[in-house]
């Protein structure tokens, strides 16, 4: 007969137990941060393509049309707001009276619904909206669109559209950064 010292314990401890759950948790912390980090830059990686997107084809809509195109901020996808925040999506619309706004029979030839959670997307300068002439150009000044993924400023990224219309990307600039990140 063998006595009870020379057993082996069979199973855990509380303690042992406290410890493998405790790094269970550090681990699964490390995973859902990497996990949401990824899904805050493809996020907005979307939001800027369809940026890039809508702008390039305002402004070729404009060219094919021979008349003007605004593209503005809009969160019902017919009317405008007044906001230089661009993240509950936008329009593009023929502008057949030339005045800026949309009214019920000027066509809405590009919708954009509203972006991913947490992306933020803010022009420069208080611009509300942008005209695309028949030449392609961009009237008024040039325009910088500043985009925030949820990463924070040190994560955002701008793009710029000259008075001629051409477009392209830049590192953003730090106060434009925050304002798209953490403005209001």
């Amino acid at each position: 007969m063998q006595s009870n010292s020379s057993k082996s314990a069979a199973g855990i401890t509380l303690v042992e137990l406290i410890f493998a759950l405790a790094v269970t948790a550090v681990l699964m912390s490390f995973a859902i941060s990497g996990i949401a980090s990824v899904v805050h830059k493809s996020r907005g990686s979307l939001a800027g393509i369809d940026l890039v997107d809508s702008l390039t084809r305002a402004r070729s809509l404009a060219v094919i049309r021979e008349s003007d195109i605004v593209i503005c901020p809009s969160s019902d996808g017919s009317s405008c707001l007044k906001s230089d925040h661009w993240e509950s999506g936008w329009i593009a619309f023929g502008d057949l009276r030339e005045d800026g706004e949309r009214r019920g029979d000027e066509p809405v030839l590009i919708a954009q619904g509203a972006l991913g959670a947490k992306v933020h997307l803010v022009s420069s300068g208080g611009r509300t909206r942008l005209r695309f002439q028949p030449t392609g150009s961009n009237g008024g000044s040039n325009v910088t669109f500043t985009l925030c993924d949820g990463r924070g400023p040190k994560y955002a990224v701008s793009w710029i559209m000259s008075n001629k219309g051409n477009l392209h990307s830049a590192a953003a600039k730090p106060a434009a950064a925050n304002e798209a990140c953490y403005g209001s």
